[in-house]
């Protein structure tokens, strides 16, 4: 096990560092690594593995900048989201991010203790917690959107606007496939339990 570290090391494989938070932090050298891992390794291998390699520099690159401002990246993901929808409950949050109700929880816990949400109940519903951001955490859109935009055009730069604007009708189709793909499977799952 030494050896195999040491040699990783060596041929400049890092492994990943952790934050108090447990988030991962950037390694130099990741994104070189995949990219040849692409070129090298596998270049035929499946899209979906291509399109997760992609959005992990793209995160990566976006997680350096937002350490600078001292943001994580776990935080980002829901100031995003109620920077477009406010208000929201903390389920319809974790769905709309994309995490579980647990994270949610305690990153939402975070940030309120550095004043960009705040927690509400509203009407009669005494169990359904909304969030609200707070105007800190809405100035952050200012600060942060720029450095998402900044990591777009680095990702871009250089492609002719057709080939962007067939990469993006792809992904939106093949979106679409998995989407109907995914409700004739609910649908299917549905009637099995009913016994329609």
């Amino acid at each position: 096990m030494q050896a195999r570290k040491a040699s990783q090391r060596a041929a400049g494989v890092h492994r990943p560092l952790r934050r108090a938070t447990g988030e991962r932090q950037p390694v130099a050298g990741d994104t070189q690594r995949i990219l040849s891992h692409w070129r090298d390794a596998v270049p035929g291998d499946r899209m979906a593995h291509l399109i997760k390699d992609a959005t992990r520099a793209l995160v990566r690159a976006l997680q350096a900048r937002l350490a600078q401002r001292s943001v994580s990246f776990g935080h980002w993901t829901f100031l995003r989201v109620l920077w477009e929808s406010d208000g929201l409950s903390q389920r319809e949050l974790s769905r709309e991010a994309g995490v579980m109700e647990a994270t949610t929880f305690a990153a939402l816990h975070a940030m309120e203790r550095l004043g960009y949400i705040e927690r509400r109940r509203i009407g009669g519903n005494r169990r359904r917690v909304h969030i609200f951001l707070t105007a800190k955490g809405r100035a952050l859109k200012r600060r942060l959107v720029p450095l998402a935009e900044e990591v777009n055009r680095i990702a871009l730069k250089g492609l002719p606007s057709a080939d962007v604007a067939v990469v993006r009708r792809s992904l939106l189709s093949m979106l679409q496939r998995l989407a109907r793909d995914e409700a004739r499977r609910l649908e299917s799952r549905r009637r099995f339990h009913t016994g329609l």
